[in-house]
């Protein structure tokens, strides 16, 4: 009987996280395309942005992978971010699946991590998986730093 139950539960969590992955997705098609788009064109720009070191804005490096559920759940908060503080706040992806050596540079244990920098490029903060606009904000201020 307790053979049934683990097979049970291990099925029922499976069919919930299924049905998360599935959920994060828009549910319009061209949305998809778009968020995948979005990434990749980050991924691609990365190698031509300045270093947080040289950076003369704050910068939020955001470390995942296109495949990644909770990092395409990051795509549109990254776009939110990136038109919304124009100018004020420079935002990167960088697809750790794609570029290796980024997860050891930035010495990274879960995707997706970001990575918050001030204007001269000192690490403000990390934070692992999944974050809102909004808690990305208030971190940056609650480090003062004003966007």
């Amino acid at each position: 009987m307790k053979r049934y139950a683990w097979v049970f539960a291990i099925v029922t969590a499976v069919v919930v996280l299924i049905t998360a992955a599935v959920m994060a997705v828009p549910k319009n098609p061209q949305s998809r395309v778009t968020a995948v788009k979005n990434i990749s064109s980050s991924a691609k720009s990365v190698k031509k942005t300045k270093p947080a070191a040289q950076a003369k804005l704050p910068k939020l490096v955001d470390l995942g992978a296109e495949k990644c559920m909770p990092c395409k759940m990051m795509v549109p908060v990254l776009e939110e971010l990136r038109k919304e503080y124009k100018g004020k706040l420079e935002v990167v992806f960088i697809d750790v699946w794609k570029d290796r050596d980024a997860g050891e540079k930035y010495k990274i244990r879960a995707i997706p991590t970001q990575i918050f920098y001030d204007k001269n490029g000192k690490e403000l903060a990390r934070h692992e998986g999944y974050i809102p606009k909004e808690d990305i904000i208030k971190i940056f201020k609650e480090k003062g730093v004003e966007l």
